[in-house]
């Protein structure tokens, strides 16, 4: 057993967070091979495609790079460029109001080794400003509403945070009502808003999975672990492969005892969050709904995200047949989305076009 993980093994329970939140089991340790037959282990290693660097002299990458390039061009007759066809979503649009949905990290932002560092560009910022002038604009990210605001700074937007477990929306009679965890908030000065948060009751039951997560993690080189209020990522990106495993079935083994917490995969990160139902899909729904939007037949939801927590909105969108997802992607992936864009700068094309057209519609 690794020391770290012994050391926590031995130590008293951390104090429960409420009734019923952790299991009884004592905490196991279990095996290795866990994460292999569980599925988590593949997961995790699909999570990011390795980049692939053309070796000068190297026939084989060179074949290789070709053969990731068919396979890209093949896969994007079935998701074809939104910016190749942009007149074709035009006409979609035409006469409908459209409501744009945004992900933040690898669709307004770069991926970047340290999520700190996830700038988005001013052009960037600008766009999006320009775009939220035109239609009503959400950014639901998987970072904590509070963090996402501090990087984006745009008061123009609504914010959802935790995949979509912490939302700023606009004030609704009608959500107070149906939806207990509503209340209105001043966190925009000047802009009436209504906070809802689903999983408020988890609260303290993550800030104590994150104290656990860290300390159990900490010796793991390039391991990091952030708290976004209403889910805990453990990022493995600057984890060397080897010890992939490692910190897979470490977290595996801690949520053993939480069993109203689950993980999920995203771009080499582990994601742990409530077990509700609720996801990035349900928020682009609650999101309509407090627009005024929701049972309405001349407005086009829009989705442009990057990662797999994105595909609950793209799947919501399709089976619902009320709008469109946007992968953004450079690699082939299955999705629930009609169209594709290979990165950032791409997303910014596409977000100007909408602009430019909104402005000679006039």
């Amino acid at each position: 057993m690794h020391s770290s993980l012994q050391a926590y093994s031995e130590q008293d329970s951390p104090p429960s967070p409420g009734k019923g939140s952790r299991s009884n089991s004592r905490k196991s340790t279990g095996n290795v091979d866990d994460v292999r037959s569980n599925g988590w282990l593949d997961a995790m290693k699909a999570s990011s495609p390795p980049r692939k660097k053309l070796i000068k002299g190297s026939s084989n990458q060179v074949a290789s790079i070709d053969d990731d390039f068919e396979d890209y061009c093949s896969w994007m007759l079935e998701y074809p460029s939104a910016l190749d066809s942009f007149e074709e979503i035009i006409d979609l649009a035409m006469d409908k109001k459209i409501a744009m949905f945004l992900d933040y990290d690898g669709t307004l932002s770069p991926i970047v080794d340290d999520p700190n560092c996830a700038f988005m560009s001013e052009s960037m910022r600008s766009t999006v400003r320009s775009v939220a002038k035109h239609f009503p604009t959400a950014i639901i990210s998987g970072r904590s509403r509070d963090k996402v605001f501090d990087l984006v700074k745009l008061t123009e937007l609504y914010y959802a945070g935790s995949h979509g477990m912490d939302i700023i929306g606009p004030v609704s009679e009608t959500l107070s009502k149906n939806h207990p965890n509503c209340v209105k908030s001043n966190d925009h000065p000047g802009k009436e808003t209504t906070l809802f948060q689903p999983a408020r009751e988890f609260l303290s039951m993550i800030d104590e999975i994150f104290r656990i997560l860290v300390e159990i993690t900490k010796d793991i080189q390039g391991a990091k672990v952030e708290n976004h209020k209403f889910c805990v990522s453990v990022h493995y990106r600057n984890v060397e492969e080897n010890n992939w495993t490692t910190i897979g079935q470490r977290v595996h083994d801690v949520l053993k005892d939480y069993p109203l917490l689950r993980s999920t995969h995203g771009r080499k990160v582990l994601e742990v969050r409530p077990v509700i139902d609720w996801n990035k899909g349900k928020a682009v729904e609650f999101l309509l709904e407090s627009l005024g939007l929701a049972d309405r037949n001349d407005v086009l939801p829009i989705y442009i995200g990057d990662d797999k927590t994105d595909e609950d909105a793209f799947k919501m969108l399709r089976e619902s047949n009320r709008g469109y997802g946007i992968l953004v992607s450079s690699v082939r992936k299955e999705s629930n989305a009609f169209y594709s864009l290979r990165d950032p700068n791409e997303v910014m094309k596409f977000l100007q076009l909408l602009v430019n057209w909104k402005n000679q519609e006039r």
